[in-house]
């Protein structure tokens, strides 16, 4: 059974910094691609940044220079670090593994930047 289980969410001031993680199991996470979404109520969810299995990453324009997307394959974990958050970062974030026609969603964790 694949479980993608996130973690490190919360409230944080603008300016402040995240780390969020996602622990993936079930999967051979060394050659999945693994990458971080979000959701606002209302929108369509929206990708974030994408690590590939060779260790390749995309960003948003909206948080490139602010986000780092990272993967340890002896823990099975990828990570998203957030600095400079700012309000219109507010969502519930998901991870998500993909591999061909295999894709897993995690059960999200919010993040709220608000004063």
């Amino acid at each position: 059974q694949v479980q993608l289980v996130e973690s490190g969410g919360g409230l944080v001031q603008p300016g402040g910094s995240l780390r969020l993680s996602c622990a993936a199991s079930g999967i051979i996470f060394s050659v999945y691609d693994m990458g971080w979404y979000r959701q606002v109520p209302g929108n369509q969810r929206e990708q974030v940044a994408v690590i590939t299995s060779t260790g390749r990453t995309n960003y948003a324009d909206s948080v490139k220079g602010r986000f780092t997307i990272s993967r340890d394959n002896h823990q099975s974990t990828v990570y998203l670090e957030m600095n400079r958050l700012k309000p219109e970062d507010t969502a519930v974030y998901y991870c998500n593994s993909r591999l061909r026609s295999s894709d897993y969603w995690g059960q999200g964790t919010q993040v709220t930047v608000s004063s």
